[in-house]
């Protein structure tokens, strides 16, 4: 009985923690039921990740806008990585999905995707965002996808990854990251400092976690004006494009 009362209080403890990821994962699993996030987190990957075509992505995203169990936060990104991946390719099919959004949500802004394409679209991007434009990237992707893929829901690396490894091979290019002065390179830099204005994102503070914990020599520090999720990204997308519209009409 002496035991029982002093161990009682770890116990009730652990009891309690036990309790605490119980209700946790039972929430999480009724959001993920409920926003059928399986289905869209895989068209997610496959838009940004793999080398799917125009026609199977348009049909993909097409399904889920007529997915009446889909909210309209999930719709718009579904939208916006094609538009991302696609907007060259066929600009009919991408005002299709476009007008199929507006008519499935109700608090669409019209023009908003389009906006999206203003500022990160083909002609704003720098480097290689999906490994299509350099030689080196696409060997890799096509090696990535014969090793295959462990799990298909965290497949996507950031761009950082591909930025920091370049800084670490000394393989920057100059064209998209220009320097000021004496920029030479003496072997591997021992301390890098990554500020994004903007904001960074979760997964790339992990991305910066990662390099960190491998113990290659160099220590990589991020940093941004503010941490973003989607919500958030959004919320700073429509009050551009709220500006964007108060500069046309004046």
């Amino acid at each position: 009985m002496a035991k029982f009362v002093e161990h009682y209080p770890e116990y009730r403890k652990m009891h309690g923690n036990v309790s605490k990821h119980v209700t946790m994962v039972t929430e999480m699993s009724r959001i993920v039921d409920e926003r059928k996030l399986m289905s869209v987190s895989q068209i997610e990957q496959d838009l940004a990740c793999n080398n799917v075509g125009q026609a199977a992505a348009f049909e993909a995203v097409t399904n889920e806008l007529n997915n009446d169990s889909m909210v309209e936060i999930d719709r718009l990104r579904l939208v916006m990585l094609y538009a991302l991946r696609f907007e060259k390719e066929n600009p009919q099919q991408l005002e299709l999905l476009v007008n199929k959004l507006a008519s499935r949500s109700a608090s669409y802004k019209p023009g908003l995707v389009h906006t999206l394409l203003e500022q990160a679209g083909t002609d704003k991007r720098t480097g290689d965002l999906y490994g299509n434009r350099d030689l080196l990237n696409r060997a890799r992707n096509m090696a990535r996808g014969l090793k295959g893929i462990e799990n298909v829901y965290t497949q996507h690396q950031p761009l950082l990854y591909q930025t920091i490894e370049s800084i670490v091979k000394g393989r920057l290019r100059d064209v998209d990251y220009p320097f000021i002065g004496n920029h030479f390179q003496h072997g591997r830099p021992q301390d890098v400092v990554i500020f994004i204005i903007g904001g960074s994102t979760y997964e790339e503070a992990r991305t910066v976690a990662l390099q960190n914990a491998s113990n290659n020599g160099t220590r990589v520090i991020l940093g941004g004006s503010v941490v973003l999720n989607s919500a958030k990204f959004l919320s700073d997308l429509e009050e551009i494009h709220r500006l964007g519209r108060i500069n046309t009409f004046q």
